[in-house]
């Protein structure tokens, strides 16, 4: 299978690396473009055998499974150059939230999806979330699925829940490192420890955290519960986040909501056209 990839931006460009390091397809099947070329390079630069693309029309010509990574305003004009080289035994994926199956089997008549990946499938891991689009052929649900589990744990979610999904997968590793950020920064600025090892103890600690959670030995409100001794230090500092925190984590949300509902509009009025 040949795959192809639009946009060698932050999420094309981890999307490739994962695709080929978890050994899903092997680099002499990619070829790759980017509006500003310099960017695929680095990508030929690591791995020799991938092909560059001149633009998107190339690409999808030369590609059986074709993934469309760039901005979710510039999907459209993408789709209109490539539609002359997308024929209906071939398969497009976007990988954007804004942009739904719907709208993009109004542009192409091939299959579709949605695959929404996160940073985490560059340490192959995390959860890619994917929605088929309604002509998507049994065939291709299969290969994509087999794909993703190559780079993530794949999840099928609803349009409903494409933002909130997104939020926690894709934007959860930002929100969080932010938070540990912070949490070194205060261990360094109230206390004797240095940066360098509040960093290596922070990040040993949630690598921890994560394969306790993994592998099932406590869920996030027993795990509270087993470190929180009566008395005892722990229960202080929570004591702290539960007076402090107050409803930040609602306020994200409706923040993420509010944006996506501006770039569903834009979008919206992009392919109403259609």
């Amino acid at each position: 299978m040949r795959i192809g990839i639009i946009g060698t931006g932050n999420m094309g460009r981890i999307l490739a690396e994962a695709l080929i390091e978890g050994k899903a397809v092997p680099p002499s099947s990619m070829m790759i473009t980017n509006r500003t070329k310099s960017k695929a390079y680095l990508l030929k630069n690591k791995y020799n055998k991938i092909a560059i693309g001149e633009n998107a029309a190339e690409v999808a010509a030369h590609s059986d499974l074709i993934f469309v990574c760039v901005k979710p305003l510039d999907v459209l004009k993408i789709l209109e150059d490539i539609t002359p080289f997308v024929s209906p035994e071939k398969c497009l994926i976007s990988i954007t939230s804004p942009i739904n199956t719907d709208q993009l089997e109004q542009v192409v008549h091939c299959s579709v999806a949605r695959v929404i990946p996160s940073i985490t499938s560059r340490a192959l891991s995390g959860v890619s979330l994917l929605t088929y689009g309604k002509n998507c052929s049994e065939d291709w649900k299969g290969k994509i699925r087999n794909l993703a589990e190559k780079i993530s744990v794949p999840v099928m979610i609803e349009d409903k829940v494409t933002r909130v999904a997104s939020d926690i997968v894709s934007c959860g590793p930002a929100f969080f490192s932010f938070l540990l950020q912070r949490f070194i920064d205060a261990a360094v600025k109230e206390t004797d420890i240095d940066e360098a090892t509040a960093v290596v103890l922070a990040g040993e600690m949630i690598i921890g955290l994560g394969e306790l959670l993994k592998q099932g030995h406590y869920t996030l409100p027993t795990l509270q519960e087993k470190v929180c001794v009566k008395g005892g230090i722990t229960g202080e500092g929570i004591k702290v986040m539960e007076n402090e925190l107050g409803e930040i984590f609602e306020h994200v949300f409706q923040a993420t909501q509010e944006k996506f509902k501006e770039d569903l509009d834009k979008v919206n009025k992009q392919f109403s056209t259609k």
